[in-house]
């Protein structure tokens, strides 16, 4: 205890000494705060703790809310900017009170993940997809998934179910694939950051669906590529387009990406993509800006972070299992960057 008295005067002391400068730096940073997609929270992060050593004098406040979230805040103003994982629709963009930017970053992939004995390596097709989370496949060693899976021993357990349970540009993803392959599912539950499930249990956040994964023997979920990776947890080979089963790497992210039609705003799917390689279950993922930006000076920075992330933090991507954008893209993402006025 006598040492914990004694550094109490010391830190104020040296407050003294050195000044009012550098005791107050980090309160005088500038704030910039942004919400929404868990998805690429992993790169973001990275960014973010990047940027600092780029410049000291702005620090980003992320909250990984969901991209529903994300979408809301941005359209209230109440953040600097938003994350999304599915691109807003033509009725959300007509809420915003200015014109409203989609600035694609990374793109990666949502897989299929479970948690079974020993947890051997699955292969399943979209349509099977479809019935396990419609609830019409209920237990393992159902005879579509022993067909595809020949010499697994699949146990006679029930399928838990896990889906997210806060609006997410993963579950975008997820059903937009599954509306894909599944007039069914198209009709009955359709696309959208949150849709009625016909079964199974919520987790908050990419975080929430792996950890309820990982805990409930016979779970399966679906996460982003880098949640299952740092969580563990085996992925699904997934049959594409083209009849093979693929497993989500960062080639087949990329090798879908290579195939996407991005049109003049940026807004596109890439789901069950042509391509022999093509893992059929990936997505982009946005930032959301204003182009008019209110604060001159938060918008000065925030420019100057899109470029930097644009031009350097993409070489980051692949480490933490994101797909960069490709070069030609980059540059038509950099000249809208340029059209940012503050």
């Amino acid at each position: 205890m006598k040492t914990k008295s004694l550094l109490i005067p010391l830190v104020a002391l040296s407050a003294c000494f050195l000044g009012p400068d550098l005791a107050d730096r980090a309160s005088a940073q500038m704030l910039i705060n942004g919400a929404g997609a868990t998805f690429p929270y992993p790169i973001y992060s990275k960014w973010f703790d990047e940027y600092v050593k780029v410049d000291s004098s702005v620090r980003f406040n992320y909250q990984s809310i969901g991209s529903g979230g994300g979408q809301k805040q941005i359209l209230a103003e109440t953040v600097d900017f938003g994350a999304s994982d599915g691109p807003m629709s033509d009725a959300n963009l007509a809420k915003a009170p200015r014109r409203l930017l989609h600035i694609p970053t990374v793109a990666g992939a949502d897989v299929l993940t479970y948690n079974l004995p020993g947890n051997p390596q699955l292969k399943v097709d979209g349509p099977t997809i479809v019935d396990i989370f419609m609830g019409k496949i209920t237990k393992w060693n159902d005879p579509r998934l022993a067909q595809q899976n020949p010499g697994v021993k699949l146990p006679d357990d029930d399928i838990i179910v896990v889906h997210r349970s806060d609006g997410s540009g993963t579950t975008f993803i997820w059903v937009d694939y599954l509306s894909s392959v599944s007039k069914e599912w198209e009709s009955k539950v359709g696309r959208g950051t949150s849709v009625n499930w016909p079964a199974g249990l919520g987790g908050k956040g990419n975080e929430g669906v792996a950890g309820q994964v990982k805990q409930l023997p016979g779970a399966v979920g679906y996460v982003e590529l880098a949640y299952a990776v740092q969580n563990k947890l085996p992925c699904a080979h997934v049959k594409n387009s083209a009849g093979n089963y693929v497993a989500p790497t960062l080639d087949s992210i990329t090798e879908a990406l290579a195939t996407a039609k991005i049109p003049e705003d940026f807004r596109f799917s890439m789901v069950n993509p042509p391509g022999d390689k093509a893992y059929p279950i990936a997505g982009c993922t946005w930032l959301l800006v204003y182009q008019e930006q209110k604060d001159a000076a938060k918008g000065k920075k925030l420019v100057e972070f899109l470029n930097w992330a644009i031009e350097k933090g993409e070489s980051m991507a692949e480490s933490l299992n994101y797909a960069p954008l490709p070069a030609s893209v980059r540059q038509r993402v950099l000249e809208r960057i340029k059209t940012i006025k503050y």
